[in-house]
This record gives structure tokens, C-alpha cells and sequence, in this order.
């Protein structure tokens, strides 16, 4: 069907004015919001960290919006339950979701139920990551391991040891596993179910080593009762500056953290995604907040929202394809 100069001239017009309605629809709902409350999502359980770094957000949110920020905990399957909830949630900016790395790994290592699966990629809108949290390993001194030279060496040796992590599948399981093929060793994976049991385990030996968090075990490192002996990113933490990376002690492939961040389904305009950036990063710059994160091991982030675009990206085409060489699986 062939259109004259005429006719081709009024359907561009018409293309034109519908994207324009289109922006100013974006535009008056951004200038409306926030009109009601606004519910945070976290996909774990209350109590946790994650839970927990969610309540001071949204207290400090809801003082800067004028409008409740409520947290709504819906657990399970490793957070893939509560992830779909927000994918399927309409993206007015009035449903959000707060979540660990855990995020990108989950899809890799579960399958996926009906009406559970999503794409970390496609399904959401990055708003801001607000923060890193380095990975700790840590032995007792009854172990008697003093560095992480000692421990390769008692485990090449033939020495029976394992490492205890919060779960398969958790960023302190990949790291633990490239910890391994770096070393040339096969210290055996033991998966609990959450941090506590890890500290707990580790506290007592009977664990050679655990991948924990310096939140959950900053207290009992400086009281001696538990030994860091390296940190899995490319850089010391500014927590704890004295504790070296494996990196920096030849293990060159041991770069993982953990983080946590902020998106929204996908399709929110973009200034609702500017308005929501702009309010956490100046959340994120608060010293009380800092104070507060700090206590709890994490170091603020912030930035655009492409930042956490690219950490969601990066980490799912590196640790989907870790999940498959290591052969992980949910327990």
C-alpha cells in the first residue's frame, strides 16, 4: 500500500504528536508523584541485613518524600519470588525492590517455577546501587591457620578442611570455588543456611574457614576470636584496611563481592528513575546512614543509575557462566 506526499506527511504528524502525548504523560506522572505510599520489596526474610538496610532507606525516604515507605518481606526461592512480584508491578514508581547480588545468581542456579521466572536484564529498572560489601575469609585461631599461605599449604598436604558459606549459589560459594581452582586446592563447600550458623561454625573450628561478611564478624575479629585472612575484591576495603586481597597475594582471579541496590519494574519513566537517584544518593551522604551501614559492612556506592545497569550485566554473563563450570546447584 503506497501513501501520497499528503498522506505521509499527516501519519508522521499523527507519530509525532502520540510520542509527545506519551512525554507528557511520563512528565505529569513524574510532576504527580509521590501521591500515596510506597512499598519497598525485599525478597528475604525480616531480620537480615538486607531487611535492615531497606528500614533506614525507607525512614529516610519516606522524611524526604512526605509520603509512608513501607517494607514488604516476600521470601523464598532465593529471592526469585519476590523479584517476579516487582517484574509484573505496574512501573509508577510506587513499587520498588531492594536487593542483595544475589539477584543476578538465583536465576542461574534454581529453575525457575511457573509465574517465577524473570530476566534480571530486561524485567527491571535500575535505579541506584547503594552499596558494596566486601567478603571476608576468616578462620579461628584454634585452626591454627595463620594466612592464607598456610591454608594452601595444609590443603595441598592432604589436610581435611572445609569452607562454610551462608549457601550454594551465594557470592561466597563463587568465591570460595575460585578460591579452589586458583589455589589448586579442593577445600570442601559446606552450605548452611544463613550467616549466623557460618560465624557460629567458624567461631568454634569446626570449619576450616568461612566466607562471611565484616559485618557479621567485625566484633569477633577484634576481640581475637576470629582471624581475616584476605578480602575477595581487587582492592582493601576501607573497613578494614590491613587485611590484604587475594588478588594482591597471587590468587588473581578472586574478585567477587557483594552489593545491594535499588530498581523498579521495567518501563518507569525516566523521572520517576531520576527523582528516586537523586533522593537515595543523597541518602547515601548522610553521616548518620554511613555510620549505620558501616556498622553493618557496607560501604556506600550511589552514582547513576547505569552503574548498577552494568553490575547487574556484568554479573550475570560472568557468574551465570561460573554457576555452569562449577557445577552449582540449590541444596
Amino acid at each position: 500500500m503506497k501513501f501520497t506526499r499528503r498522506e505521509a506527511a499527516r501519519a508522521a504528524a499523527a507519530i509525532a504528536a502520540s510520542g509527545l502525548a506519551l512525554l507528557a504523560a511520563g512528565g505529569a506522572m513524574a510532576q504527580a508523584w509521590p501521591g500515596r505510599p510506597i512499598t519497598i520489596v525485599v525478597s528475604y526474610p525480616a531480620g537480615g541485613d538486607t531487611d535492615a538496610v531497606a528500614r533506614i532507606y525507607a525512614e529516610k525516604l519516606s522524611l524526604r518524600i512526605g509520603q509512608p515507605v513501607l517494607v514488604d518481606n516476600r521470601p523464598g526461592a532465593s529471592g526469585m519470588i519476590g523479584n517476579a512480584w516487582v517484574a509484573k508491578a505496574a512501573p509508577d514508581g510506587y513499587t520498588l525492590l531492594f536487593t542483595p547480588s544475589t539477584f543476578p545468581i538465583a536465576q542461574h542456579v534454581l529453575k525457575a517455577g511457573p509465574g517465577v521466572a524473570h530476566d534480571v536484564v530486561k524485567d527491571f529498572t535500575p535505579i541506584v546501587k547503594t552499596g558494596n560489601i566486601p567478603l571476608l575469609l576468616v578462620t579461628a585461631p584454634s585452626t591454627g591457620i595463620k594466612n592464607v599461605a598456610q591454608l594452601v599449604a595444609d590443603a595441598r598436604a592432604g589436610k581435611a578442611l572445609s569452607y562454610g558459606t551462608p549457601g550454594a549459589g551465594s557470592p561466597m560459594h563463587i568465591a570460595g570455588e575460585l578460591f579452589n581452582k586458583d589455589a589448586g586446592t579442593q577445600i570442601a563447600h559446606a552450605p548452611y543456611r544463613g550467616v549466623a550458623p557460618v560465624v557460629n561454625d567458624a567461631l568454634g573450628g569446626h570449619v576450616g574457614v568461612g566466607w562471611i561478611t565484616p559485618g557479621a564478624v567485625a566484633g569477633h575479629i577484634a576481640g581475637g576470636k576470629l582471624v581475616a585472612l584476605a578480602v575477595a575484591e581487587r582492592q582493601r576495603t576501607k573497613l578494614m584496611p590491613a587485611v590484604p586481597t587475594l588478588i594482591e597475594l597471587g590468587y588473581k582471579d578472586v574478585d567477587v563481592s557483594a552489593w545491594m541496590g535499588l530498581l523498579g519494574p521495567k518501563g518507569m519513566p525516566v523521572e520517576l528513575v531520576q527523582a528516586l537517584n537523586r533522593h537515595f544518593n543523597e541518602v547515601l551522604k548522610m553521616p548518620d546512614v554511613q555510620a549505620r551501614m558501616a556498622a553493618l559492612g557496607i560501604e556506600p556506592i550511589g552514582g547513576a543509575p547505569s552503574v548498577l545497569a552494568q553490575q547487574i550485566a556484568d554479573d550475570d554473563q560472568r557468574f551465570g557462566k561460573l554457576v555452569k563450570e562449577f557445577g552449582i546447584r540449590a541444596e
